[in-house]
């Protein structure tokens, strides 16, 4: 986040200004109430970089165009790069050790790699990982997006700012280039920001935030062109010293108005403008009268200057520790956050002291030709890149975790082939649907193997993926071909809400998959529906307010939601009915008041989402579902044919529902099967279809079954 300096043009103060932003930064990142709009800290070191950096290439002698580029890049290079590779580099083999793959560590791997190259703001753009989204603190990589954005911006900023080095009018050529540059920038931010559902992009694209950088660009050359210089000891200000001070005054309230108020999803614009707009007054007015009175000691004090020197190594370092903190330990408590700020300051100086500094200035690598340095710094970036993928691919290899050790048990990846039939193997493959795609298993090389003709469709949530081994094994053992649909949050006869019918994204796609359905379905067919019907006990980042849960299920909004979900479930299901095809709705499954996957090792078992434990009472959960289940018995009892298939006494057989049998899990996460799980329930389930093939009458499901 710093730039060269020369001790004859070094200004403490700026030091002190990046100590002010990365604290902020980390204050938030450790606990966002604690400074609610700290992660402006990051607008604020996007105007000083902008300006310093103008600083340093204005000192550089005029050369050729070719050679001056390559003279910005050598320098960027040696500036940024050491230090973060070490840091990319440590995180992944950290992450490796303790970090199992998951839907909060989905987006990781991808994150951290295009961290070499300068892009995974785009990764995290395209993902619509919403920066301050729960899922985002858990990826070590994400602070890596205002990296992204400085060193997109060095892309651009010798061909804007090469007419500068050519001096007279021609500065101002360059000064008019950055100023249509920002202001598009801001005009950008500022469409993103109007259309909602752009705010992601608006936050991470270096496109809307070109402004920020370009302001402190266009500071030093105004002040430049004013004749300023930045060394003057502030006396030809005295007489307008409380005019200087007033301004000082706003510039820190500004600055202070952005930490305290701006918004989560109002960055960079609006919010960002206040901490911008500070930043240039305080910059401006110390550069133009010295450092004098009380702003500019304060800025530049020791302590301050020290923090600002490290504060590259200390943004780095401060977001893999705390991610990691909240994967292993935890984060919550006063002890955790103290350990992990100790830990971050040790590794930031470690990295500033051993990394960033010798290496920045080592005379070998001054000396070197720029194209020389330029190639080798790119080799290095992709032999380190090429690393980086190595360790991420054989994670499973040498974790710590025993979920990525166990993975077979815990993952539900389902097998290519079955022992019991040689040469009978799994066939996959994708086909789009309107709004979504559906997963085909079919079977071949089965020749000896038992042939049932009927398809199986199956169509819910997340829930309904969560069976992909279930569903395989199935298709191996049966010859059935089964037909996958499935998205997230997204049920069909869901009846925990009315997403289903009020959310457009989630009836298209629920209208396409029974469309598909409708189209495909012979007489004899089955639909499968799982779903999540009940609110949830736990997530994978936080603890529920469990009476909130309780109090949600038997409320009067609930009971109207199911109401509409069996209406609704009746209208949509009872054609397909009635051509024959039979549908089973999946009972309700226990739920847990913690996620397994995320308390089932030595390092993380007493991390404070594990506090409520891995075991539920069955009576407990036998009277949440009740309403569910009764929801379910009248959609069974309109629809010909329908019938409900009850997993509960499978996997809570007890006095109490685990998460493990025998060692082995049932369960990923605070809901979801494991692969275990799907293995034990997977006799039931061929039990409940081939009963519908012989024409059995289906069980009846009843809400407080033993």
């Amino acid at each position: 986040m710093r730039v060269d300096e020369r001790q004859s043009d070094y200004f403490p103060y700026i030091d002190g200004l990046r100590a002010v932003a990365v604290l902020a930064v980390v204050a938030y990142h450790l606990n966002a109430a604690w400074l609610p709009g700290g992660f402006t800290g990051v607008d604020i070191f996007f105007v000083i970089s902008g300006f310093v950096v103008s600083a340093s290439v204005a000192r550089f002698p005029r050369a050729g165009f070719f050679e001056s580029l390559l003279r910005f890049y050598a320098r960027r290079l040696r500036r940024i790069a050491p230090a973060l590779i070490v840091c990319l580099l440590a995180t992944v083999v950290a992450s490796a050790l303790f970090i199992p793959e998951a839907w909060l560590s989905e987006t990781s791997r991808n994150t951290g790699r295009m961290a070499f190259f300068g892009l995974s703001n785009f990764v995290l753009a395209a993902t619509g990982n919403d920066y301050f989204s729960p899922k985002v603190e858990f990826n070590p990589y994400t602070h890596t997006w205002s990296l992204g954005v400085e060193e997109q911006f060095y892309v651009v900023f010798p061909l804007l700012f090469l007419a500068w080095s050519y001096g007279a009018r021609k500065r101002w050529i360059s000064l008019g280039l950055f100023a249509v540059g920002a202001l598009v920038s801001l005009w950008y931010a500022r469409l993103l920001a109007g259309a909602g559902d752009r705010a992601v992009e608006a936050f991470y694209l270096s496109t809307s935030r070109f402004w920020q950088l370009g302001a402190g660009v266009l500071l030093y050359q105004a002040l430049s062109l004013a004749g300023v210089s930045g060394r003057t000891d502030g006396g030809g200000a005295r007489a307008a010293a409380w005019l200087r001070s007033a301004g000082l005054a706003l510039a820190l309230l500004l600055i202070a108005a952005g930490f305290v108020y701006a918004r989560p999803g109002h960055s960079p614009w609006p919010d960002g403008v206040w901490p911008v707009l500070g930043t240039l007054l305080l910059l401006g007015l110390l550069y133009a009268g010295g450092a004098g009175g009380w702003v500019g000691r304060v800025l530049s004090t020791a302590p301050a200057v020290g923090i600002g020197r490290i504060s590259y190594s200390l943004y780095l370092w401060h977001w893999p520790v705390f991610v990691l903190f909240r994967w292993t330990l935890g984060l919550e408590s006063a002890g955790a956050r103290a350990l992990a700020l100790g830990l971050t300051f040790a590794l930031a100086t470690a990295s500033y002291l051993w990394v960033e500094r010798p290496l920045r200035h080592a005379a070998p690598l001054v000396r070197m030709r720029n194209w020389g340095f330029v190639t080798a710094a790119v080799l290095v970036v992709f032999s380190s890149s090429a690393i980086y993928r190595h360790v991420a691919r054989h994670a499973q290899d040498y974790s710590l975790s025993v979920v990525s050790r166990n993975a077979g048990d815990w993952y539900p990846y389902g097998p290519e082939t079955d022992p019991a039939y040689p040469g009978c193997k799994l066939v996959s493959r994708t086909e789009q649907i309107e709004g979504g795609a559906a997963w085909v298993y079919e079977r071949s090389g089965c020749a000896s193997a038992p042939v049932d003709a009927r398809r199986v469709f199956v169509a819910g949530d997340s829930h309904a993926g969560a069976y992909s081994e279930l569903l395989q094994r199935s298709v191996l053992a049966s010859g059935r071909t089964v037909r996958l649909y499935f998205a997230g949050g997204c049920g069909v006869a869901g009846l925990v809400d009315r997403r289903e019918f009020d959310n457009p994204q989630c009836r298209g796609y629920v209208d396409a998959v029974l469309a598909d359905v409708t189209r495909q379905a012979r007489s004899g067919d089955v639909l499968f529906l799982p779903a999540l019907r009940l609110p949830r006990l736990s997530e994978q980042w936080m603890l529920f307010d469990e009476q909130a849960a309780v109090t949600a299920m038997f409320s009067a909004e609930a009971d109207a939601s199911r109401r509409q979900g069996v209406a609704g479930a009746i209208e949509r299901l009872r054609p397909l009915a009635q051509r024959g095809v039979r549908i089973v709705f999946e009972a309700p499954k226990p739920l847990l008041r913690a996620p397994p996957y995320r308390c089932s090792d030595w390092f993380n078992h007493d991390n404070p989402i594990c506090a409520r434990g891995l075991s539920v009472e069955r009576d407990f959960l036998q009277r949440y579902r009740a309403p569910a289940v009764t929801a379910l018995q009248q959609i069974v009892a309109q629809v010909p044919g329908a019938s409900v298939w009850d997993p509960f006494p499978l996997l809570c057989p007890g006095a109490s529902c685990t998460a493990q049998r025998d060692g082995r899990p049932l369960y990923f996460d605070g809901d979801h099967l494991s692969g275990h799980g799907n293995r034990v329930l997977l006799p039931g389930f061929a039990a409940h279809l081939d009963g519908l093939k012989a024409g059995a009458p289906a069980p009846a499901v009843a809400a407080h079954a033993q």
